[in-house]
């Protein structure tokens, strides 16, 4: 094992350390009651959870998928960050002030403030643990990207093992420490992943004298595409079905955030609505900055690296950064390469670590406090359902385990686009009409959620993702039958309309006092948990 692998098993090591610390004194002090590990006792503060939000949000589709797909494609890899950021405008003015005020602990108490709530909640609790999923696999597939690059390794049982360690972590994690230990381990996180984007930005800029033009014509040179590579259409380009695809990412990833389960979940961490909004804003000073940075980064790899270097590595562009980092310190066997690298691959692995903490911990409590909850005929007790959502998260680890394994060889920016746009098409439509239409109905919500949950997760089994191409999930058949790579433009709006239809087809008389309450409730805050 060389010096570089060496000290970044180190550095790594220690991270983990760390945070099981954290994780284990949090686990001594909690109370064991539902709010405690749900929302860490609704005691953060706007600075802290903005910090946590942050960390969450900026996952290995960001750190290292994005950049990827500059070094890659260039100006169309970097329509990803304006996606990713513009997201936050929706979240900020429509979704956390209003989410905070009428829930407890997830999606699903929102739509039950005012619908019946057996069938909602199994609804909302069905769409969020298969968002949390889709989530976690690009998070399990950065993991064994990263390891792969690490230990020089391109053998699958490197990646395996990468991708069953981080399952077992974040079980850990959850099951011990639930939300106040995630948050804390998403703070330092974020700390860590902002200082070495920092760092590395700043040193590619030296490289250049501070010089953006000639970075930019450096990078353009280097990738074999010319001046394309700094103009639209070298990934989304070129004929209609390339077009109307970046359409549909691009509503996918605007829309999706505000239907992330584990961004959600964030807003009850804090004592009330005004620190939910105040927390919404240092998040966007946060992310916005790391967005402006990472595109850097990926110019920079393209630059410093070269385009076919990057693909020679990870067909998929995963390994941009580290790559960069190794060159920017001085090469191969050089001390500064060996400590930069050493350091990007910490802070990579620490990233993935806490999203996936996050994520688990939204869709363990979904399963627990939605559809456990729903389906028993009497509520049980708040410990019986933390129970529940213990054991959850085993279950849900396993499975992202095993998808994760499936899809290695995708790109983590790519994979976390479908979980934004399922998000998008069953979460968001019914959130939005659960908290500003009148007339809404019980059967309006369930139908929005299937409605717009089917056809999304239908139109990514029958695309080239799946089949039918050299890059997908089984290239050795073909059932394609859907052209688009991401659904967001076609399932995103049949979720609004099956909500729509649902409503005007039911019988049911939407409840006005309920409404009231809801409403009065959602803008003032009176009444909220």
């Amino acid at each position: 094992m060389t010096g570089d692998q060496t000290l970044a098993l180190l550095l790594f090591t220690g991270f983990v350390a760390v945070t099981l610390g954290i994780t284990t004194w949090v686990s001594r002090r909690r109370r064991g009651s539902a709010e405690e590990f749900y929302a860490g006792g609704r005691l953060f503060s706007p600075m802290e959870n903005g910090f946590a939000i942050a960390g969450d949000y900026m996952s290995a589709a960001s750190f290292l998928g994005i950049a990827g797909l500059i070094a890659l494609y260039g100006y169309d890899g970097l329509l990803y960050c304006v996606g990713f950021l513009v997201a936050w405008l929706v979240v900020l003015f429509l979704v956390a002030e209003l989410v905070r005020n009428c829930g407890r602990f997830t999606l699903a108490d929102v739509l039950a403030a005012r619908m019946s709530e057996r069938p909602v909640r199994i609804a909302a609790g069905t769409s969020s643990v298969t968002v949390s999923v889709l989530y976690l696999v690009a998070q399990m597939v950065g993991a064994g990207s990263l390891v792969a690059l690490l230990l020089g390794r391109t053998s699958g049982a490197a990646q395996a093992w990468t991708v069953i360690g981080v399952g077992a972590l974040m079980v850990i994690y959850v099951s011990l420490g639930g939300m106040r230990a995630t948050t804390w381990i998403q703070i330092v996180k974020a700390v860590l992943l902002l200082g070495g984007t920092v760092v590395l930005t700043v040193l590619v800029l030296l490289r250049f004298h501070g010089d953006v033009d000639r970075l930019l014509l450096t990078a353009a040179e280097r990738s074999g595409h010319g001046t394309a590579f700094l103009a639209p259409g070298l990934k989304y380009g070129g004929d209609w079905t390339a077009r109307v695809d970046f359409i549909s990412l691009g509503l996918a990833l605007v829309l999706g955030t505000a239907g992330l389960p584990h961004i959600l979940s964030r807003f009850y961490t804090v004592p009330t609505a005004r620190a939910a909004r105040r927390s919404v804003v240092w998040s966007i000073g946060l992310i916005g900055s790391f967005y402006l940075m990472t595109i850097v980064l990926g110019f920079g790899a393209a630059a410093v690296v070269g385009t076919g270097a990057v693909r020679g590595s990870n067909a998929a562009g995963n390994t941009a950064v580290p790559l960069l980092a190794l060159d920017l310190g001085g090469g191969a066997g050089s001390t500064g390469g060996t400590v930069l690298f050493a350091v990007v691959a910490a802070v990579a692995f620490a990233t993935i670590l806490a999203v996936v903490a996050g994520i688990t911990l939204a869709s363990s409590a979904s399963v627990a406090h939605d559809l456990y909850a729903s389906l028993r005929r009497r509520h049980g007790e708040a410990r019986s359902e933390v129970a529940v959502a213990r054991w959850a998260a085993v279950g849900i680890g396993v499975v992202a385990i095993a998808l994760g394994l499936l899809a290695r060889d995708l790109n983590v920016a790519f994979l976390v686009g479908l979980a934004f746009a399922v998000a998008a098409s069953a979460n968001l439509p019914v959130l939005l009409y659960s908290l500003f239409w009148r007339g809404f109905t019980t059967r309006g919500a369930v139908w929005a959620v299937y409605g717009g949950l089917l056809p999304a997760i239908g139109l990514v089994l029958l695309s080239p993702v799946v089949s039918g191409d050299p890059d997908s999930l089984f290239p050795a058949v073909d059932f394609q039958y859907f052209p688009l790579e991401n659904p967001g433009i076609v399932s995103i709006p049949l979720g609004f309309l099956a909500g729509w239809l649902g409503t005007v087809t039911s019988d049911e008389v939407a409840d006005e006092a309920k409404y009231a309450e809801t409403e009065v409730r959602s803008l003032t805050g009176a009444g909220a948990v």
